[in-house]
């Protein structure tokens, strides 16, 4: 069973080991303490440093509170899954307006906090499962709370920007926790590499034209049946994909 990787956000240190002492309690499954953070401020910059299972939060905080903090995460193309641990009940029902997977009162008692991480493993275990049984056939990805699966069939190409990965369909763009080299690998015969950033569907190509981008100069680029964007094609690349439309 995959220990959980939890981020544990309180302006009250106090408070943050207690909980990390609760956690190093926890089994099936077992909890790791990857980060604290005092504020919500601290909060973001840990998680943009780093992914994780899910955030025990507090609600009332200086500056921006728990509440908010949790509308922000569920904005990130991969949210952590928020259990709220606070001292005031009367917030419950907001929380599981914001899809708080759990709502804990302190004092956290120790059995209260392994069925909140439970519930946690139990979504996350629903995800590997649907990504185990269509591992060709569809991306899962997954959205402000919900599992999406996109069919490989209306992928037009998979780009690596920053932490993620764009995918692109006719109609959408979608964000996807993943590596770029992992899904070549997987799925190469589906889709080929165009640049160190791209991939896009060996169906999809409609035609490879010069093209001039502003930092790299001239060079070529690929237009593919369904959107009006151009894809640049490295020059490491440019042999591989004429021979592929060659073909």
């Amino acid at each position: 069973m995959k220990q959980l990787k939890v981020l544990v956000v309180d302006d009250e240190a106090l408070a943050r080991s207690r909980l990390r002492t609760l956690l190093g309690d926890c089994v099936a499954p077992t909890a790791l303490v990857a980060a604290e953070a005092a504020d919500a401020v601290q909060a973001m910059s840990a998680i943009q440093r780093d992914s994780f299972d899910v955030v025990l939060l507090d609600i009332r905080m200086p500056g921006m509170d728990g509440m908010a903090l949790a509308q922000t995460l569920a904005r990130l193309p991969q949210p952590p899954a928020v259990v709220f641990v606070t001292a005031h009940s009367e917030h419950a029902l907001q929380a599981f307006e914001v899809e708080a997977m759990d709502y804990l009162t302190k004092p956290v008692r120790l059995e209260r906090l392994q069925q909140a991480l439970q519930k946690v493993e139990r979504l996350a275990h629903a995800g590997r499962a649907l990504q185990a049984k269509f591992p060709s056939e569809t991306l899962l990805i997954q959205d402000r709370g919900r599992t999406e699966r996109v069919p490989l069939a209306e992928v037009l190409y998979l780009k690596a920007e920053l932490k993620y990965i764009t995918v692109r369909t006719a109609s959408r763009s979608y964000i996807l926790d993943g590596s770029l080299s992992e899904l070549e690998e997987r799925h190469a015969g589906l889709f080929m590499r165009i640049h160190r950033n791209a991939l896009i569907a060996r169906r999809a190509v409609r035609a490879l034209e010069k093209h001039f981008d502003p930092e790299e100069g001239e060079g070529w680029a690929v237009r593919l049946n369904g959107i009006d964007e151009l894809l640049a094609v490295s020059r490491r690349q440019l042999s591989a994909v004429r021979e592929a439309m060659g073909a």
